[in-house]
C-alpha cells in the first residue's frame, strides 16, 4: 500500500486514530487567527486529490468558521402549527463555502481552487483552502492549471465544488428540473 492510503485510513476517524495529536492541534488552532496561511497541507492525500501541488503559485490557508447563527429566530406569525413555532435552519450555504469566500477575501490576488475539512469542535470548523496565484509565471505557463487565470471570484459565484453542491448542481436529469440553469432562472420562468 502507498503512503496516501495509510493517511486516508487515519483521517477516516481522526479522534480515535490520533486523539492526542488532534487535541493538541485544536488547542493551538484556537489561538491562531481565523485565516492562517500554512506551509504544507495537514491532509496530504486530500490536498493532492483536489489539485494541490508543492510548487510556487499554490497557497494553502487554514480557515476557521464559527458554528453558530444557522437558525432563523422564532416566528411570531399567527397559528400554532409546528413549522411556525420552531426555528428553521438556513442552509443555503455550507460552512465550507463560507470558509472559501472568507479566504478569497483575504487573498485577493488568488483564486480558490478547492477546499477540504480538517477538524471541528463544539464551536468552530476548520477548512484548508487551496488558492492559486493567477499572476505567477509557473501557473500561467502550466497548461493543466492555467485555465484558472481567467477566472475571478470562483468562491463568491459558487463555482467551486462546495458552491456547486450548495446550488444543487451535483445531479443532472430527472429530479433536477428546478435547479438548472439556476433556481432563480427557474423561478423567473414560472412567474
Amino acid at each position: 500500500m502507498g503512503v496516501y492510503k495509510y493517511i486516508r485510513e487515519a483521517w477516516k476517524n481522526p479522534r480515535e486514530n490520533m486523539p492526542e495529536l488532534m487535541k493538541s492541534r485544536l488547542i493551538q488552532w484556537r489561538k491562531e487567527q481565523s485565516t492562517e496561511r500554512i506551509e504544507r497541507p495537514t491532509r496530504l492525500d486530500r490536498a493532492r486529490s483536489l489539485g494541490y501541488k508543492a510548487k510556487p503559485g499554490y497557497v494553502l490557508v487554514r480557515q476557521r468558521v464559527l458554528k453558530s447563527a444557522r437558525m432563523h429566530p422564532k416566528s411570531w406569525k399567527k397559528g400554532k402549527r409546528p413549522k411556525h413555532s420552531s426555528p428553521r435552519l438556513d442552509l443555503n450555504k455550507s460552512y465550507q463555502q463560507i470558509a472559501e469566500e472568507r479566504a478569497s477575501k483575504q487573498y485577493i490576488n488568488c483564486t480558490v481552487l478547492n477546499s477540504y475539512s480538517v477538524a471541528e469542535d463544539g464551536m468552530h470548523k476548520w477548512y484548508e483552502v487551496i488558492l492559486v496565484d493567477r499572476a505567477h509565471p509557473q501557473i500561467t505557463s502550466d497548461p493543466k492549471i492555467n485555465w484558472i487565470c481567467s477566472q475571478r471570484g470562483r468562491a463568491a459565484r459558487g463555482l467551486t465544488s462546495a458552491g456547486r453542491k450548495s446550488r444543487g448542481l451535483r445531479n443532472k436529469g430527472k429530479g433536477a428540473e428546478k435547479l438548472r440553469p439556476s433556481k432563480h432562472a427557474y423561478y423567473t420562468k414560472q412567474h
